[in-house]
């Protein structure tokens, strides 16, 4: 994450970007609050709380955020950081780490919520973390 940023705050402007989008519906290629995907809510998220303070372009699709950053292990997670998970064969997900084990995801059956990565569906289906940094 950029070093400008610490992780109570990245964290507080995350739950106040999730604040707006709690409970949308998930819909698969959505972009608004009549309903978002994962990599859509991801997108978004990144877009408004940290690409303004670079000039950079956030890639859109789950398949082109996993190429993001540095791979990091689950124990060393930080706010901020991607999780990644294999729902099925060919299916991926991705969420925003928080803290605490939580992270911030468009839900395909709840829509926008906040999971933890030790319940028993999303630990199975943990794939990998990527910690994307920007410059400073």
């Amino acid at each position: 994450m950029n070093a400008q940023i610490s992780q109570s705050a990245l964290e507080n402007q995350l739950l106040a970007f999730y604040k707006g989008w709690k409970g949308v519906p998930y819909r698969l290629g959505g972009m608004s609050k009549r309903g978002v995907d994962c990599s859509g809510f991801v997108y978004l998220a990144y877009q408004q709380l940290l690409t303004k303070q670079v000039n950079s372009v956030f890639p859109r699709t789950t398949a082109d955020q996993v190429e993001l950053g540095r791979q990091v292990s689950k124990s060393q997670l930080k706010t901020g950081d991607l999780v990644f998970f294999k729902t099925g064969w060919s299916t991926r997900h991705v969420g925003i780490y928080l803290s605490d084990n939580r992270f911030l995801h468009a839900s395909t059956s709840q829509g926008v919520m906040i999971s933890r990565l030790d319940n028993s569906y999303w630990k199975q289906k943990y794939w990998q973390s990527r910690r994307l940094s920007f410059p400073t």
